[in-house]
């Protein structure tokens, strides 16, 4: 179901959603973050943090499709020869591991190995866009905001991981280039619970300087799937 003006509960205030006019995007949701093995929990990180989103997100998503809107998914990750990859952010952490090497589900953010894949729970449909990004932030260096305009999409549903790094700077991105972002606090996470807590608080500060803050069931409610 379609309305043409949704009130859905927010911070800092509600969030006008116009279903036609907005996207569901679900930022790297990978197997090397979120799976027990992965590279995320070989770097000594809690990944239950980042599961409990799951569930939460697999609801919104099936609600999400049997709307008929508009879903798109974005995994971090590199071309195999790494020639998308700055010095910088390959020696970043000094760690004895880092990306383009072996981890422990094929070569650390690598398109195309099975760590880079989006998890099971939520794997794209056909016809979904899946965007491939080499940085933080869902708008550098990809045709992310084409197909947005294409799709004639100004408001975004954001969530994914992690909180405070790929979902603050695509909402900034977002925000700076004219989309009104709602970002769904179980539908996201960090492998930090205060970091979770201040990168919401940063998008909804100053009068929602970056975006809203709201829930799951909120939306699914408001495009009429519970």
């Amino acid at each position: 179901m379609k309305a043409e003006v949704a009130v859905v509960p927010a911070e800092p205030y509600a969030f006008e959603l116009m279903p036609d006019r907005c996207g569901l995007l679900i930022i790297d949701m990978q197997r090397d973050f979120l799976e027990p093995g992965g590279f995320g929990e070989m770097l000594g990180n809690d990944v239950s943090q980042l599961r409990r989103t799951i569930e939460p997100n697999r609801r919104l998503l099936q609600a999400w499709r049997a709307a008929g809107l508009l879903a798109l998914h974005t995994r971090e990750g590199h071309r195999p020869d790494l020639t998308d990859l700055p010095p910088a952010k390959k020696v970043r952490g000094r760690g004895t591991t880092t990306i383009g090497d072996e981890g422990p589900m094929g070569r650390i953010l690598v398109r195309g190995e099975a760590g880079h894949d989006i998890i099971p729970e939520l794997c794209p449909a056909a016809g979904e866009p899946v965007i491939d990004k080499p940085g933080k932030g869902a708008f550098h260096a990809t045709d992310l905001h084409s197909i947005l305009q294409h799709r004639s999409i100004s408001q975004l549903i954001v969530t994914g991981v992690t909180t405070e790094v790929c979902v603050n700077t695509t909402v900034r991105e977002a925000n700076d280039r004219g989309y009104d972002c709602l970002v769904l606090e179980d539908c996201v996470g960090s492998y930090f619970p205060e970091f979770q807590e201040m990168g919401l608080k940063m998008i909804k500060a100053q009068g929602g300087i970056f975006g809203w803050v709201g829930s799951s069931a909120d939306v699914i409610a408001a495009i009429g799937g519970g």
